[in-house]
């Protein structure tokens, strides 16, 4: 088993993010290190319920806890304050206390709508990850980032808030349907894009065998998408600086996310887009050349991910405002210099990306 450490800020506050393959009957021995109170609160969805929450719960009791278990419904839609209002009800009737955990089971929804319940019931109680997606694995499970959409952006209403523990089995990946084992490579190739242009070639000579997850290849991509996401989140927990070029490829990919109602785009989905409208602004600026754009813009179309926009460009612009990479008054853009370098930029005109955005529908 793959063992990182995260330390964010404070030394006291570190976790251990563990992968493996095959290793979640092992899930109740290690929740038993961290202290935790006997009853735990187990937060999935229907989707993941039905393959791995009675499973699960026989695996937290056989270890001794006394286990609730809360079941939301499956899509993005349902990452909204209606949905954390009933969990908190259903919480409140189980009993869950401060030394109680929140076990948040399954992908990005899950993890960031039970993580956010998780810091704000009674101000906070633990929070586990067990991710279940790739995109989870390498990404949204890692870093502290929990929140709920609102009607007019994506993740508008959150808080940093870490996990005592990430514990990923890379062996649940068999039963991920093929479009989100695909939309969990968006993330994946981003990290190759903004800090390590030895994994973008990786994946671009093991794309096939990683999409038949092929164990070695597997674990090698999510060991290095942990270890980028690790470094980064250790340095800049609060994305004061160096963690917002994690978000290459979301200032427009949540911008169409929100477009269209969660209904259209699964997340890596829409961060491909992203990427391809972000690569095409930096060589419409003469930042980045032409040749690597391509090379990215190849290896999304192999992974079957979206790289145009076809929505009009003036109505994803008029969503950017309400984006959270705003700061004072300025939208801040993760511009790609070449494969495995980025740039934060704040001088970005509106005119420039409604370009990019019009190149991009072509």
């Amino acid at each position: 088993m793959e063992h990182l450490r995260v330390t964010p800020g404070e030394s006291d506050r570190s976790y251990g993010i563990l992968i493996g393959s095959g290793n979640l009957d092992q899930l109740g021995a290690h929740l038993k290190q961290l202290d935790l109170a006997s009853r735990l609160c187990l937060i999935t969805n229907t989707t993941v319920g039905g393959l791995y929450g009675d499973r699960v719960r026989s695996i937290l009791a056989e270890a001794g806890y006394a286990v609730s278990y809360i079941e939301v419904p499956d899509g993005e839609e349902y990452k909204s304050q209606t949905t954390a209002a009933a969990v908190y009800d259903r919480m409140v009737d189980a009993g869950i206390e401060r030394g109680s955990a929140v076990v948040a089971l399954g992908g990005g929804v899950v993890g960031d709508l039970a993580g956010f319940a998780a810091a704000t019931y009674m101000r906070g109680v633990p929070l586990v990850q067990v991710p279940t997606t790739l995109l989870a694995q390498v990404d949204s499970s890692v870093g502290g980032k929990v929140a709920v959409n609102h009607a007019r952006g994506k993740n508008l209403i959150g808080c940093f808030y870490q996990p005592r523990l990430v514990y990923a089995d890379m062996k649940v990946l068999s039963t991920l349907p093929e479009r989100e084992l695909r939309a969990g490579l968006g993330e994946v190739i981003k990290y190759g894009m903004i800090r390590d242009a030895g994994l973008f070639g990786f994946l671009e000579q093991h794309l096939e065998q990683l999409l038949g997850l092929e164990p070695e290849i597997l674990a090698e991509t999510v060991r290095r998408s942990c270890a980028i996401k690790v470094e980064i989140v250790s340095e800049d927990e609060y994305e004061q600086g160096l963690r917002a070029i994690l978000n290459f490829g979301h200032t427009i990919g949540h911008a169409l996310e929100t477009l269209t109602d969660y209904k259209v785009y699964r997340h890596g989905e829409a961060v491909a887009a992203g990427m391809a409208a972000a690569a095409s602004l930096s060589v419409n600026r003469g930042c980045m050349d032409a040749t690597d754009r391509d090379r990215l813009v190849s290896l999304l179309r192999r992974a079957r991910l979206p790289v145009s926009c076809p929505y009009p460009p003036e109505q994803v612009m008029a969503l950017l405002s309400h984006d959270k990479k705003v700061l004072r008054g300025r939208l801040r853009f993760i511009m790609p210099l070449s494969i495995g370098r980025v740039e934060i930029c704040t001088g970005v005109k509106e005119q420039e990306i409604l370009a990019a955005l019009r190149q991009c529908r072509q």
